[in-house]
């Protein structure tokens, strides 16, 4: 496969042909697809250590062990293995697995490739961010997906206690399965809140004082935003996803205040630079 990078016709202001930028398109999407497949492969290789890691969670809210132990007398499953209700359900319940892994072990790549997509139309100082960006992407949706993998066993506990002791708690692998991805997809979407709203301030769409006028509104706009996407919607959930997600806005405030500051800064010596240069040559004191 050609490199879009090489051959590209690009005119003298650094813009290029339509159809090279669908070509170009075209390649990033297929290495972000080969990479989605490379990481799907190896997490179907993988997966029972993967599906005993996301199960952990409910081993830790598992019934008591005498209780584990009348359960199995009367047949039924006593500690924190998943009913499978549906012949088809294992099956499904792997390649599930596989899919979302596949996709979770590309993020690094895909948002590489989205990078290098649009970096012929930056800057050349948005440039040097964008790189950062990509990296400090990567890591904070990790770090949110293992906050919520921290949160859901005290969101199961919530849920199976909220319906009354006579409700006996089994899961299926498909639901609860469902439910870890979707938890842990909500907090990494949501710790990518600080990058979007950096972005947004390094582009010009917004300034960091229209943040802070719009601090109030931010508050309730986030606790609302946390409510619809974390599947549990217990209250435990909704403030360990909040706080962080407030607190990486007031982060973005501070950056866009920093970055005002050293543009301020550097416009300041650049004019007094031209000033110098425009000023008369000093009198030598000869005729």
């Amino acid at each position: 496969m050609s490199d879009p990078e090489k051959g590209r016709a690009r005119s003298h202001d650094g813009t290029m042909p339509l159809m090279e930028h669908l070509v170009e398109l075209r390649s990033r999407l297929i290495k972000c697809v080969l990479a989605v497949v490379v990481g799907a492969v190896a997490c179907w290789v993988l997966y029972p250590q993967i599906l005993d890691f996301m199960v952990q969670p409910y081993c830790e809210i598992a019934p008591e062990q005498a209780v584990a132990e009348e359960a199995a007398r009367q047949n039924l499953f006593g500690g924190c293995e998943l009913l499978v209700l549906d012949p088809l359900e294992p099956f499904s319940v792997r390649l599930t697995v596989a899919g979302y892994g596949g996709l979770t072990l590309a993020i690094p790549v895909v948002l590489w490739q989205v990078w290098r997509f649009v970096q012929p139309g930056l800057y050349p100082r948005e440039r040097r961010h964008a790189a950062a960006f990509t990296v400090i992407g990567a890591l904070l949706f990790a770090l949110g997906a293992g906050l919520a993998y921290w949160s859901i066993p005290r969101a199961l506990k919530f849920l199976a206690a909220i319906g009354g002791e006579d409700l006996v708690t089994g899961f299926s692998p498909a639901k609860y399965l469902s439910f870890v991805i979707k938890m842990m997809a909500a907090f990494g979407i949501g710790f990518e809140f600080p990058i979007l709203l950096v972005f947004l301030q390094f582009a010009g769409i917004i300034h960091y004082r229209q943040l802070i006028r719009w601090r109030r509104f931010a508050i309730v706009g986030i606790v609302a935003l946390v409510a619809v996407i974390t599947p549990s919607g217990d209250p435990f959930t909704l403030m360990v996803l909040s706080v962080p997600m407030y607190l990486f806005y007031e982060a973005a405030i501070g950056i866009g205040w920093l970055r005002d500051r050293r543009d301020r800064r550097e416009t300041a010596d650049e004019a007094a630079e031209d000033a110098l240069e425009a000023s008369p040559a000093a009198p030598t004191g000869e005729d």
